[in-house]
């Protein structure tokens, strides 16, 4: 069985409602499990108990407000349900090494400084670049204000597409060497925007003459639309004659897609595949030759 959709479905519930009580109890009874199942579904999906979710996923809001918003410190530690201001310094030190003032004090005067270094060319960004049918139509870079965790995350963008057709993605390639036979997790976080076409993570598996082993771009399971933050993943084998891994997010027609902690694991044979069989989709033998049918 297949979780994903009900971890999807409660991270969404999550995201919606990180500033009020979120007990264990309470989100496994949104999601129609006992805690203790729930606990183990979700830790095995996301890579961190629902409890840590949450309270990560708390701390990064709270960042984002100390850096954009005059809130006071107090106010922000009360609206993410921590119960007193020393609770929420001690849980912030955790993730961020600084008691909130000094992060507020020391990171707005480096954020000021990024905005007055843009980024003038996508390659500038390290390890990724920009390809596609229509790069020249999108923007690729980081982005500072909206993350999942941390301080930033990587964005995709339309900036003059003329039609669904066009498309573009965030992409990586690395050696498949280490990774020979064995089947591979790629997951992750996604947020979208006015997305008119569809995004998604996307994964491929290359043998040394580029021809294609595996692949799957979530096509059978797009993100369309406005979408806060959620856990997706692609699962791929890598067969003995592979040479190349290539992965990314992809962004057809319109709109805005961030991506952030991406990460590759492997998993027993278990865990079923999304490769996408283009096989599947050939006919036994050749049909109505006349046109009359």
């Amino acid at each position: 069985m297949s979780y994903s959709p009900i971890i999807q479905k409660t991270i969404k519930y999550i995201e919606m409602n990180l500033h009020e009580e979120l007990s264990l109890e309470r989100v496994a009874q949104f999601a129609g499990f006992s805690k203790y199942h729930y606990h183990r579904i979700f830790q095995k999906e996301v890579g961190v108990t629902a409890s840590e979710y949450i309270r990560y996923r708390r701390i990064a809001n709270s960042a984002n407000m100390l850096l954009y918003t005059d809130e006071k410190i107090i106010d922000i530690a009360l609206y993410y349900r921590f119960e007193t201001q020393e609770s929420f310094t001690r849980s912030f030190k955790k993730f961020y090494h600084l008691p909130p003032g000094h992060y507020r004090k020391i990171m707005s005067k480096l954020t000021l400084q990024r905005e007055e270094m843009k980024l003038k060319n996508e390659q500038l960004l390290k390890g990724w670049k920009l390809s596609g049918s229509h790069p020249f139509n999108y923007q690729m870079g980081i982005d500072r204000e909206t993350f999942h965790k941390g301080t930033a995350s990587g964005f995709l963008k339309s900036v003059s597409v003329h039609s669904q057709g066009e498309f573009a993605t965030m992409m990586q390639e690395f050696k498949a060497d280490k990774y020979l036979s064995k089947r591979l997790k790629l997951s992750g976080f996604i947020k979208s925007q006015d997305v008119n076409g569809f995004c998604g993570f996307w994964m491929r598996v290359d043998d040394s003459l580029g021809d294609v082993l595996q692949f799957d771009n979530m096509s059978d399971r797009p993100i369309v639309g406005n979408h806060e933050w959620n856990h997706y993943h692609i699962v791929l084998d890598v067969p003995e004659n592979s040479a190349v891994i290539a992965f990314g997010v992809i962004l057809s027609g319109n709109g805005h897609v961030w991506i952030d902690e991406l990460k590759f694991e492997e998993v027993d044979l278990q865990t079923p595949t999304t490769n996408i069989d283009f096989s599947s989709d050939l006919l036994d033998k050749p049909v109505n030759l006349t046109f009359e049918e």
